[in-house]
């Protein structure tokens, strides 16, 4: 098993995660015939160092996995599943470790393949802070109309309370925050989430803020986009979001 197939069995994020795709493989011996609509079969090479068994099943080994994505695209896909295997994660209601490394992923994709110019350049891109496949689509889509935030910024409370943000515009004071599918797991972390915001907005960096929901940043990107242009060019009167 290979892509997203493999990715699945490491329990990494992909945009497509929960939603039923077709088997993914990858044949070593380049000589499968693929005959199934839900089977795809990939003919590459696949050297042995690069297979490990897993609940049972021959499965490309994590640094492989994601150098497949990178290569396969498209890209916003692979880099999910890239800063997905990178960071600790909560994937299927359990938490999950980093399964790999950047230094390994750059080295499965040193293989000359095609698209392995594409695939570097699209590795680069990928920060391990990322919490979330919203946050990483939003940096993306962000970083493709030209707007650089700071990632997973820290700011302080006045009485001295660290607060990280997924995104500040540090000079324009406006801090931008992508809210999970399922953030609010309970009354109690709703609580937590409105206390958290109202100390965000005591701290003295931020004088805007501007909260995406997922489907937001997945369904109406142009729109996301929009709405933090506006912010950032509109009056620098404090409005709270």
């Amino acid at each position: 098993m290979s892509h997203r197939s493999a990715a699945h069995l490491w329990r990494i994020e992909t945009l497509t995660t929960g939603t039923p795709g077709p088997l993914e493989f990858t044949d070593p011996a380049l000589s499968a015939r693929q005959s199934l609509a839900e089977v795809r079969v990939h003919r590459i090479p696949l050297p042995a160092t690069d297979i490990v068994n897993r609940a049972g099943l021959r499965v490309t080994r994590v640094p492989r996995t994601v150098a497949d994505l990178l290569r396969a695209g498209p890209r916003d896909d692979a880099l999910v599943a890239v800063e997905s295997a990178l960071t600790f994660r909560r994937v299927g209601g359990q938490r999950r470790a980093p399964v790999t490394t950047l230094a390994a992923v750059s080295l499965a994709l040193e293989a000359p393949r095609l698209g392995a110019t594409r695939s570097g350049d699209w590795l680069r891109l990928a920060d391990p802070r990322a919490g979330s496949p919203a946050e990483t689509v939003a940096r993306l889509r962000m970083f493709d109309a030209g707007l650089r935030p700071e990632l997973q910024a820290e700011v302080r409370t006045p009485d001295g309370r660290r607060r990280r943000l997924d995104f500040l515009f540090r000079e324009a004071g406006l801090a931008v925050e992508i809210e999970g599918c399922a953030y609010h797991g309970s009354r109690d972390a709703h609580r937590r989430d409105i206390a958290r915001l109202n100390q965000v907005l005591q701290c003295p960096e931020v004088r805007r803020l501007l909260r995406f929901s997922a489907e937001d940043v997945f369904n109406r990107p142009a729109w996301m986009v929009g709405e933090i242009r506006s912010a950032l060019t509109g009056p620098a009167a404090a409005v709270r979001w």
